[in-house]
C-alpha cells in the first residue's frame, strides 16, 4: 500500500469515528436518578465572567465524576466565552457523557460544527426560529446523528413541541430581559406532550427545586451558573447531588 492509500485508508478510519453513534442525551435523562444536565459555562451576558479562568480538561470531567447525568458545553464566543474546541477537549480529557452543543443555533452550518466537535446534542431556541426553519434544521440535526433538545419559554412557542424534537426544554430565563422565574417551568409543564422528555432550564439553585421539578414531570434539570460561581464546581455538583 502506497503514502497516499495508506492516508486515505486513515481517512475512512477518522470518518468512521466521527460517525459514530454518540451517547444518547434522552436515554441518559430517561435512566438517570437525578437527571442533572452540568454546564460548562464561563461567562454571560448579563452578569459578566463567571469563571474566566475555567478550563474544558478539567471542571466537564469533573462534572462528569461527581455524577452528572450529561454535560451542556457554550461554545458562543462573543457572549458566553465559549469556544466549539472546549467539546474536543472534554472529551480528549475523558468525558464519555452526552454533550449538548448549546449556542445559538440559525444555520445548519452550525449543526455539522457541532457533530466534528463530538457532541450529542444540539439546543434548538424556538426564539430564534421560525417553526418551518426549526423543522428543517430538526431534520438535519437527526441526519448528522445529533439529538435535540428545543427550548421554549412562552406558551405562544408551545406549538413548537409538535415537531417531535428529542427533548423538550422551558428556559425560566426571558431571552429579553434576561429575568429568570422557575415557576415558568412548573406553568408550562402540564401544556406539553404528554410523552415529551421535559428539561427544564436556568435559574435552578436549590435540590428542593429539583425534587419539586420532577414531581412535576421534568427528567432533566439543566444547572450551570450555580456550579461555576464556586471554586470548585465538580465539588459542589457532587454535593448538590448528595442533598437530592
Amino acid at each position: 500500500m502506497d503514502i497516499l492509500q495508506e492516508i486515505v485508508a486513515h481517512k475512512q478510519e477518522e470518518l468512521a469515528q466521527m460517525r459514530a453513534k454518540k451517547p444518547s442525551l434522552r436515554e441518559a435523562l430517561l435512566a438517570s436518578p437525578t437527571g442533572i444536565i452540568a454546564e460548562f459555562k464561563r461567562r454571560s451576558p448579563s452578569k459578566g465572567w463567571i469563571k474566566e479562568e475555567g478550563r474544558a480538561d478539567i471542571i466537564p470531567l469533573a462534572y462528569q465524576n461527581a455524577g452528572a447525568a450529561a454535560l451542556s458545553i457554550l461554545t458562543d464566543k462573543h457572549y458566553f466565552g465559549g469556544h466549539d474546541s472546549f467539546i474536543l477537549t472534554a472529551r480528549a480529557s475523558g468525558v464519555t457523557l452526552p454533550i449538548l452543543y448549546k449556542n445559538f443555533i440559525i444555520d445548519e452550518f452550525q449543526l455539522y460544527e457541532a457533530a466534528l466537535c463530538g457532541a450529542s446534542a444540539v439546543l434548538l431556541i424556538a426564539a430564534c426560529l421560525t417553526k418551518a426553519d426549526c423543522a428543517t434544521l430538526i431534520q438535519k440535526a437527526h441526519s448528522l446523528g445529533l439529538e435535540v433538545l428545543l427550548e421554549m419559554h412562552s406558551e405562544q412557542e408551545l406549538e413548537y413541541a409538535e415537531l417531535q424534537p428529542d427533548l423538550c426544554g422551558i428556559n425560566n430565563r426571558n431571552l429579553g430581559s434576561f429575568v429568570t422565574d422557575v415557576e415558568n417551568s412548573f406553568r408550562l409543564a402540564e401544556l406539553l406532550p404528554s410523552d415529551a422528555v421535559k428539561v427544564s432550564e436556568s435559574g435552578i439553585s436549590n435540590p428542593e427545586t429539583v425534587k419539586a421539578l420532577r414531581q412535576a414531570g421534568f427528567r432533566g434539570f439543566l444547572i450551570g451558573e450555580n456550579f461555576m460561581k464556586t471554586p470548585d464546581p465538580g465539588l459542589s455538583l457532587a454535593e448538590f447531588i448528595r442533598q437530592l
